[in-house]
């Protein structure tokens, strides 16, 4: 049994040195990047926000970027310049941005506007 195993011996050195010139490239490559990156290279962690409520809600807010907000009794979200709406159990309404179409809807109908277009209603019935 020893006489195969010294046999062996030199197989197995050859099957070690391989398996580290194969990993050698991954240990000497750099960090993978963050998962999320904002624009100046920066992890997105650090430099807004989110805390989680233990009695069901949550908060998020990015410095001079999307905030929102939710928790039982409803939510609601805004970009800045951009799209905003919430929700809550009485109905919802939103907006695509500042000169954008907006709408809301609750149990007495929807109602819509489209800048330079028009508005409608449209009762619940």
């Amino acid at each position: 049994m020893i006489a195969k195993l010294t046999n062996l011996a030199p197989m197995f050195f050859a099957g070690a040195a391989a398996a580290a010139i194969a990993v050698a490239p991954l240990a000497s490559a750099a960090p993978a990047p963050p998962p999320c990156t904002n624009p100046d290279g920066t992890p997105c962690a650090s430099i807004g926000n989110v805390d989680a409520n233990p009695n069901g809600g949550a908060d998020v807010n990015i410095p001079n970027g999307p905030q929102g907000t939710a928790d039982n009794s409803g939510a609601q979200g805004v970009i800045p310049n951009g799209p905003s709406g919430s929700a809550d159990n009485t109905g919802a309404t939103g907006s695509l941005g500042p000169n954008g179409p907006s709408g809301s809807a609750d149990n007495s109908g929807a109602s819509g506007c489209w800048p330079n277009v028009g508005c409608i209603n449209i009762p619940a019935g």
